[in-house]
């Protein structure tokens, strides 16, 4: 199975210079928890998810008109429609991630990967072993 028969085609997109309240108001209408974070390319940048901006900026007393920017994760995890989920699934597991960005030839974002969508689609060891995997403690204590 590859990535293109669990992906989420066309995700909802933003810039670096959105703000964190058009970004939350985009993850609530959409019901997702996570945005790609483009540059003008439509290349990803970034990710920015609903915890960066509870803890990274809510948490720390940031205004609504922050820029995505300052709280995203730019360590952004980019895999190939045509690359086998078990491979894709093995990234996401070393770098202990939920999502990985799918992107085109050309660089360009095209979809989006999510655990849940393993856990929807993918077989059942392939499941398990995310999962467990992504969900270690990695040292660290987290934001909130």
């Amino acid at each position: 199975m590859q990535v293109q028969d669990i992906m989420t085609s066309n995700p909802t997109c933003c810039g670096r210079d959105t703000t964190i309240q058009e970004a939350a108001k985009l993850m609530a209408e959409q019901s997702i928890g996570a945005l790609p974070v483009l540059n003008d390319a439509g290349e990803p940048v970034g990710v920015v998810t609903d915890r960066d901006i509870c803890c990274g900026a809510v948490a720390e007393g940031k205004s609504g008109e922050t820029a995505v920017s300052d709280v995203m994760s730019s360590d952004v995890l980019t895999t190939s429609a045509e690359e086998e989920v078990s491979s894709c699934c093995d990234k996401m597991e070393e770098r202990q991630v939920r999502r990985a960005v799918v992107t085109d030839e050309a660089g360009k974002c095209c979809g989006m990967v999510a655990q849940a969508d393993v856990a929807r689609e993918a077989q059942g060891t392939e499941t398990a072993d995310l999962v467990q995997k992504v969900s270690q403690p990695e040292g660290r204590s987290g934001c909130c």
